[in-house]
């Protein structure tokens, strides 16, 4: 819903969450979204394919449901209180990429409309193995397709699990954690790479303190506050130029059946 402040100037919220799995916390969306009424949300690590998405209980809610899900795995989702314009699915640059890991839609507002992406960045762990190159490559084509859509020049949102930890304030232990593929030169470069095609770190440019979005299910993480920061909105320079607030809802990794991530919002006045 639009949250207005004026005859001219709306808030909309757009939010990031990594659910670890819909058909495990679905219980704890639907209360999330009633609780919050966020306008448009990325999920990711839905693990599910399309067709076996909850969508009917989240269209209850006054949702729109876009998927690009595969079985047991990854899978991202958008839920949007408003009609989606297009939505597209995959990372564009290597028609081989079966990981569902990508979707992008655009929303109209008065006077334009908002692009958003959100991504399930890979993990790319054990760095010895495949998966850390495939993390990097990833990367490289989503900066090589950011760039792109940067020429469009509008309010334009990258958000979702990056898997990267920023600096060493993103960490409880930034000791602990590097070397980590979340957290080593190759990975960081690369989301320099990104941040220095003109996108603001959303959170930093509105919050300068101790802010984690994950906390491990194991080693008591969640009691011992050992978190890390990975999940971000990145913004253009016009989406950075509306942005009002971001709030990390940490309420919800002390629920009963809770995520290992919390959700990310964005307020941006419109």
């Amino acid at each position: 819903m639009w949250h207005f402040l004026s005859d001219r100037i709306s808030i909309l919220k757009i939010a990031t969450w990594n659910i670890n799995g819909i058909k495990a916390r679905l219980n704890e969306v639907l209360y999330w979204l009633e609780e919050y009424k966020p306008d448009l949300v990325a999920l990711q690590e839905i693990k599910s394919i399309d067709e076996n998405f909850p969508r009917e209980a989240i269209e209850e809610l006054g949702y729109n449901v876009a998927t690009h899900g595969q079985k047991s795995f990854n899978g991202v989702a958008l839920l949007s209180l408003h009609p989606f314009d297009e939505v597209n699915r995959g990372l564009p640059g290597d028609d081989s990429d079966e990981q569902a890991r990508f979707i992008e839609t655009v929303i109209s507002r008065p006077g334009g409309a908002v692009r958003v992406a959100g991504i399930y960045l890979p993990n790319g762990n054990p760095v010895d193995t495949e998966k850390f190159p495939y993390k990097l490559a990833w990367m490289d084509r989503l900066i090589d397709w950011a760039e792109d859509r940067l020429k469009l020049e509008e309010p334009f949102i990258i958000l979702g699990d990056y898997n990267i930890i920023p600096t060493g304030a993103d960490t409880h232990s930034a000791e602990a954690w590097w070397g980590d593929a979340l957290f080593r030169p190759e990975s960081l470069e690369r989301f320099r790479s990104l941040s220095n095609l003109g996108f603001t770190d959303g959170l930093r440019a509105v919050n300068g303190d101790e802010a984690y979005t994950f906390w491990d299910f194991q080693a008591g993480a969640w009691r011992r506050n050992n978190g890390i920061r990975i999940d971000h909105l990145m913004l253009s320079p016009q989406a950075a130029d509306i942005l009002e607030t971001v709030e990390i809802h940490k309420d919800m990794r002390a629920r009963e059946k809770p995520s290992d991530h919390v959700p990310v919002v964005g307020s941006f006045a419109i």
